[in-house]
């Protein structure tokens, strides 16, 4: 691991702990084992960490997503896999998830969203088009534009669960958000088996 991957590293451990208005870059690099100026010399501030902290978000959902999403499968198949992984991320690095979105948010770093999403956006992609071409979607609209929309609806749905409700019966409660979601997809999709 280099120095700026300890410095990601570090800093999510001590954003979790201690939350992100909390921590200083002196907190971050005793974490990391480093120098401050070593910080510097990778991020000007603590809260131009989060564009690198979504980066490995959004790297560990979709290496998620690829081990869940079997590609032999049907179209059907694969978007009840992707969506189970979607929650399944969600629900185990949910504080990660609220600090990136609290972080990003308050700074002017959440313009580099759609660049620090461009894998999952790719992947998700190929996977519409594939449907497109099988027949099992609807193929008049671009899959770039269907991917994102699979993507944002997904996530949006699991962070309703895990991110804003109350911990009480959240299990039954992200079982039919997710039954809800694949329903709307197939929908939205135009899904014909």
């Amino acid at each position: 691991m280099n120095k700026k991957e300890k410095i990601v590293q570090s800093a999510i451990q001590v954003f979790t702990e201690k939350g992100v208005e909390k921590t200083t870059v002196s907190h971050i690099v005793k974490a990391a084992g480093i120098a401050q100026g070593t910080f510097y010399l990778y991020f000007p501030s603590k809260l131009s960490l989060m564009p690198a902290i979504a980066e490995v978000m959004v790297q560990l959902t979709l290496k998620t997503v690829i081990e869940a999403v079997e590609e032999s499968a049907s179209f059907d198949e694969q978007l009840k896999q992707f969506v189970d992984a979607i929650f399944a991320v969600n629900e185990e690095h949910h504080e990660i998830q609220a600090m990136i979105y609290s972080g990003l948010a308050s700074t002017e770093h959440l313009k580099e969203w759609e660049n620090v999403y461009a894998p999952m956006y790719q992947w998700v992609s190929t996977i519409v088009a594939k449907g497109q071409e099988q027949g099992a979607i609807r193929g008049d609209s671009h899959p770039d534009q269907l991917a994102k929309l699979i993507i944002g609806l997904t996530e949006s749905a699991a962070e309703q669960i895990y991110l804003y409700d109350e911990e009480v019966d959240q299990g039954i409660r992200a079982s039919e958000q997710k039954k809800e979601t694949l329903l709307f997809l197939t929908y939205a999709l135009g899904y014909s088996n």
